[in-house]
């Protein structure tokens, strides 16, 4: 079992990276949790979500088998970069959080990628 120390320190080593990168771009955050994936889309300058997407929303509920697989990490990467672009986004910082880069983080990744985010 990973202990909570371990995580905080992995979580605040991608975040001073990503300060030293992301002055610019927004930043697309991950949270994982056992049964969902959140993304959201954040403008750290102003403080305010460009855009955001979840398997909890209604339309993809009834999709998906379940919230917590690569197949909806996915499906919600499709959808938050479809969304980035409609608010105007581009170009994004990748978030990945205290969560290793793999699995469904890195399944999101991927999709947003394939949708049109450059990263």
């Amino acid at each position: 079992m990973v202990s909570k120390v371990s995580v905080t320190r992995r979580a605040g080593r991608v975040r001073r990276k990503l300060k030293s990168v992301a002055t610019e771009r927004p930043r697309l955050s991950v949270h994982r949790s056992s049964k969902h994936i959140y993304a959201q889309v954040i403008d750290d300058v102003k403080g305010h979500t460009l855009a955001s997407a979840s398997s909890l929303e209604a339309d993809l509920k009834g999709k998906l088998k379940t919230g917590a697989d690569a197949e909806a990490a996915g499906l919600i990467g499709k959808l938050i970069a479809e969304r980035a672009k409609k608010a105007g986004v581009d170009k994004v910082v990748f978030d990945r959080g205290p969560y290793l880069y793999h699995g469904r983080v890195k399944a999101l990744a991927d999709a947003a990628r394939e949708g049109g985010l450059e990263f």
